[in-house]
């Protein structure tokens, strides 16, 4: 073939410098612009043929992973359909109807041909193949440094953004399961090699993700408490043995046993030096040999933040979100301010606001994107500490955990550097106060802290940062909320019990939940018999002890006077909550009842309705009252 014919032919073209993404939401990028994959069906398409790239996909299998039940008869035209679309959209120079080197054709299937350096989950497969190898040679270090590197990859459910009744195929269940043996084996190699704090963060994301897995539990509990982290571990073992009860009726199996009492022991370090290093598995079905990418002979250690190690410990987004449109709109154009507070009552939903929006924008933060649990009124255990926090920050960062510098300005500077010229998004969840939170703030232009808390914090406001109180949902927004998890039908069947539910709630986000998992467990109940236990429960919080758990995380942070305070508001009534009135009640001066009260409002226990003119939560006015019953609410008692 002449040699203009053979640079005229598409196979012959370069190709333009794709990236594709399926561990979490299914993306593609065509030279740093982010392209739409279309349809939810098509990115199904388009997944599948990325957890096989390389090798054609039967058409048959195609039919089977994109229709669950018996496809129509239309179903090869639709998926010729979806080739064409992705054709175009992959090879935009390409002749129409012409295959082009993306999307060859292929008698009888389908065909996407990437290098593994385009696809996160090549890159994830490659990385555990090192990992593998440098485990089989008794490289236990190396070998952790892999697996971590590998699990840097995934950032949430596979395949996010296609139909669920696709995910639920075997095809994405594999990948799934890929994703947790490396989660397995690097917790084994780090225990190996006494590095338990460099894969604890990837095993902590690995376990939401796979919350009755015992094998991993039985790891996650040995890490924590190889890292000195005893009271979590075992906490972590008490909630797993008591999500097996309740869900699957089982007690904890022999590994799981083991390792709690291991931590019981106190024998949870590292492993003897004597100990071989576990053989990794091999797998049935092991994934397709790829082509290694070009530095595969000399893995990097990463010192910082590279673009192979994007941080992506967002949880999952939440499953069922409604409404907030407003409030998202609001964070929009807050986001600029580089610190982005969202306050609000407990049980209003902050957390899942923020998970929604920080999983919505997550393309603005090409750099990655961390959480930080700060446990700031979590009842059951203390808050964390920022030297703690920002440790477990610097290893997802690509830091080798055991060179970080010790003290707490330290580690700041060192954080502060590595996100200087990043763009990468940090959600600080549930935050104790200002003091907890001012070493965890990028000061890098292109970052932003999100942060939720139940606590005001002027002095983060004062230094620039915008605030959002968060407030109930709109009645509208409850009762879909309530209709989104129990069934649409469900509910318009039965709208005064709906309604009466809404109400008997509050409408918060939390008990609306809570009602709605019990309905979901029972689905021949009606909603009727719910509402008949909220209204026969009513001036107690005995249906929502979940609620109760929420509140009581806030008030435990009072001072005496406040909580005292807080007990004898429902002796107020209704007709609003002012100084003079909280001054009477009390015997206090107006004075001094008006900063109380101002205190309780800006731990978001009170609403300013008006200017010095307070409301109580109806559910809030329960706990106080039963607050009040169990501890006396005059002052001085």
């Amino acid at each position: 073939m002449p040699s203009d014919a053979r640079a005229a032919s598409p196979a012959a073209r370069p190709r333009q410098g794709m990236r594709f993404e399926l561990l979490g939401p299914v993306r593609l990028w065509r030279d740093g612009h982010e392209l739409d994959p279309g349809f939810p069906q098509q990115r199904a398409l388009l997944a599948l043929l990325l957890i096989h790239a390389g090798r054609p996909v039967p058409t048959a299998e195609i039919l089977d992973v994109l229709w669950a039940q018996r496809p129509p008869v239309s179903a090869p035209n639709v998926v010729r359909r979806y080739v064409a679309a992705l054709r175009r959209l992959l090879e935009p120079g390409s002749p129409p109807r012409t295959p082009g080197p993306r999307l060859p054709r292929r008698t009888g299937g389908h065909l996407l041909e990437a290098d593994p350096d385009e696809v996160d989950l090549l890159r994830f497969r490659e990385r555990t193949r090192e990992g593998k190898r440098a485990a089989a040679t008794g490289r236990a270090g190396t070998a952790a440094r892999q697996f971590v590197l590998a699990l840097g990859e995934w950032r949430g459910p596979v395949a996010m953004g296609v139909p669920a009744s696709v995910r639920d195929h075997a095809q994405f269940a594999a990948v799934q399961r890929e994703l947790l043996e490396t989660a397995r084996l690097a917790a084994d190699a780090a225990l190996l090699c006494g590095r338990a704090e460099q894969v604890l963060p990837v095993l902590r994301r690995a376990a939401v993700h796979d919350p009755l897995d015992e094998p991993l539990h039985a790891r996650l509990v040995l890490t924590l408490a190889a890292s000195g982290l005893q009271a979590e571990a075992l906490r972590a073992y008490d909630d797993v043995r008591l999500r097996l009860g309740r869900e699957l009726g089982l007690a904890p199996g022999p590994e799981l046993a083991a390792a709690h009492a291991r931590v019981l022991r106190q024998q949870a370090g590292r492993r003897s030096a004597h100990a071989p290093l576990p053989t990794p598995p091999t797998p049935s079905n092991p994934p397709p040999a790829t082509r290694p990418p070009a530095n595969a002979a000399s893995p990097p250690t990463p010192p910082a933040l590279t673009p192979a190690v994007r941080p992506a410990w967002l949880p999952s987004d939440p499953a069922v979100f409604v409404g907030r449109e407003a409030e998202s709109r609001r964070l929009d154009g807050a986001a600029g301010a580089g610190v982005v507070v969202v306050a609000g009552a407990p049980g209003v939903g902050k957390s899942a606001l923020a998970l929604r929006w920080a999983h919505r924008t997550a393309g603005r933060f090409p750099d990655g994107r961390l959480f930080v649990a700060l446990h700031g009124s979590d009842p059951a255990r203390p808050a964390v500490r920022p030297a703690d926090a920002l440790r477990a920050m610097l290893a997802a960062l690509g830091e080798d955990e055991p060179r970080l510098p010790d003290g707490l300005d330290a580690l700041t500077g060192r954080y502060r550097t590595l996100l200087a010229r990043r763009r990468v998004l940090v959600v600080l969840d549930d935050a104790a106060g200002t003091a907890q939170l001012r070493p965890l703030l990028p000061a890098g232009p292109g970052c932003l802290a999100l942060v939720t808390g139940r606590q005001a914090l002027p002095g983060l406001l004062a230094s620039g940062a915008r605030q959002l109180r968060l407030g109930p949902p709109s009645a509208e927004e409850a009762l879909a909320l309530l209709a989104a998890r129990v069934g649409a039908g469900r509910a318009a069947a039965e709208p005064g019990a709906a309604d009466e539910i809404v109400a008997r709630c509050g409408r918060s986000p939390l008990a609306l939940t809570l009602v709605a998992e019990r309905l979901a467990g029972r689905p021949d109940v009606p909603l009727a018999s719910e509402a008949a236990v909220l209204r026969d429960t009513h001036g107690t919080l005995d249906a929502l002890d979940a609620v109760r758990e929420a509140f009581l995380g806030s008030y435990r942070l009072l001072p005496p006077e406040q909580a005292r305070l807080f007990r004898m508001l429902p002796r107020l009534g209704d007709d609003g909550i002012t100084a003079s009135r909280a001054s009477a009640l009390t015997g206090l001066p107006v004075r001094r009842a008006r900063l109380l009260l101002g205190a309780l409002a800006d731990a978001h226990l009170l609403t300013e309705a008006a200017p010095g003119r307070y409301t109580l939560h109806v559910l809030l006015r329960v706990f106080a009252a039963e607050r009040a019953a169990a501890e006396g609410g005059l002052p001085g008692t």
